[in-house]
């Protein structure tokens, strides 16, 4: 076996070192400082008290869920919470948004993130803390998603002294709006930072189970509506007629032909549209058409070739019927997110922390998503990974997807996303002084 060959397979076996010096330690001193931190996290962690607390903070939120930019009663939670440990933080921020920071307040900067909005779902979970709010329910585990990151901050906080960095907590508004992230960055909350870890709960792996992957992860998602206007009349005579409906017809098949024709297979792209209005009466060519839809892609390039590719088809087909088309990119109601892009080196750093904490066989890496998080446009100023952690469990009930009335989340979870979260920040350190410490 080569030199080169033994060294790194050295590397590979040596647990995670969480203080690091420019002096190279021996195996041991690794070894030793590394099972040392990890058991003062899980100890903490998974210490009834705490177990107790995050399950209650979980619950309080679940009980009471609220809509994008109206989290006020979550933010006081947060806050109150936070002056419990003795943590400082800003506040508001983006509206109802709280940024905390543990540390010297001296550089590096590694930043964790939680979101606290909810959805629009009447929940038909039957349970003691059954969202107490008609028509509002926390059916994607942001409420799960801040106790997590509490408890970290309840962890950082009574190992503080051990930090060599300056830990900054993002609890986040608007996460399902698609807009909460970029109205955080606006505000600077990304200021110095260096890196930042982002935790989503998933019924797709066992409670126990961590999955994620380097590079392009979650789709980016963006949605249009076009309006082709013609020159409406009797449908008995068309020639008197510019038929709007005619040129939106085509220019839906022609979308679909984006995709089949003028993309690579393997790379992966959806458009769909998913929307159409036209007339009222079943002989009258109505004077405009409007339809609409959503596009992905993993890819920027490929997300944002896709959005030009799709005002050209529509136009140029609305041009040929000799009617005239209107493409609007919306940015309200549905925001475009870009892709999730993980950073390879902060997602290798999360995926080793997150070994030494579930175990390496519970360590997954994760497909492509379609899916898209607003996490996103953390990732395009700053690295940073989005890691997710399972929550499946058929005794809890936790089996269904996100967005779905009837999800719940297996509550042994919590101590688990607060470990990781902490063993991250505590980590992140000897990231900075060797990029390959493990």
């Amino acid at each position: 076996m080569d030199h080169l060959r033994l060294i790194l397979l050295l590397f590979l076996f040596i647990p995670t070192c969480f203080s690091f010096t420019f002096q190279t330690p021996s195996i041991n001193e690794f070894s030793n400082q590394s099972s040392s931190l990890k058991q003062q996290i899980l100890e903490l962690a998974n210490s009834p008290s705490t177990v107790k607390w995050m399950k209650r903070i979980r619950r309080e939120i679940h009980e009471h869920p609220e809509f994008a930019y109206e989290e006020f009663r979550t933010s006081a939670l947060i806050r109150h919470e936070l002056d419990q440990l003795g943590v400082a933080y800003k506040w508001p921020v983006a509206g109802t948004g709280v940024v905390a920071k543990i540390g010297s307040g001296s550089p590096p900067f590694v930043a964790l993130r939680a979101d606290m909005d909810a959805l629009p779902i009447q929940e038909l979970v039957d349970w003691d803390h059954k969202s107490k709010v008609d028509g509002k329910m926390h059916a994607c585990a942001h409420d799960a998603h801040v106790a997590m990151l509490l408890g970290a901050a309840k962890i950082l906080q009574e190992m503080k002294d051990m930090l060599q960095t300056t830990v900054v907590l993002i609890f986040q508004p608007a996460e399902e709006k698609g807009t909460g992230a970029k109205d955080m960055i606006q505000e600077k909350v990304l200021e110095d930072v260096g890196a930042i870890l982002g935790l989503h709960l998933v019924s797709v792996y066992p409670t126990g189970v961590v999955a994620s992957r380097p590079g392009e992860f979650l789709a980016g998602c963006g949605s249009f509506t076009a309006k082709i206007n013609g020159k409406g009349g009797l449908a008995g005579v068309p020639q008197h007629c510019l038929d709007p409906i005619l040129a939106a017809s085509t220019s839906i098949i022609s979308l679909q032909n984006i995709v089949s024709r003028e993309v690579d297979p393997l790379d992966s792209q959806v458009l769909s549209v998913a929307m159409i209005n036209a007339g009222s009466s079943h002989d009258i060519i109505p004077h405009s058409t409007t339809f609409g839809g959503t596009y992905r892609a993993f890819s920027k390039k490929s997300f944002y070739g896709l959005k030009k590719r799709i005002e050209e088809v529509i136009k140029g087909q609305a041009e040929v019927h000799r009617c005239f088309a209107e493409v609007e990119f919306l940015g309200n109601e549905h925001p475009l997110i870009p892709p999730t892009t993980n950073d390879e080196r902060v997602y290798d750093l999360a995926r080793q922390v997150s070994s030494k904490i579930v175990g390496e066989d519970n360590i997954k890496l994760a497909p492509l998503f379609t899916g898209s998080e607003d996490f996103a446009f953390y990732l395009e100023k700053v690295p940073g990974t989005l890691v997710l952690v399972g929550t499946r469990d058929e005794k809890s009930g936790s089996i269904y997807s996100a967005h779905s009335p009837f999800f719940s989340i297996d509550e042994d979870v919590l101590a688990i996303g607060a470990s990781i979260h902490a063993t991250f920040a505590l980590s992140y350190h000897s990231y900075l002084t060797n990029p390959d410490p493990f």
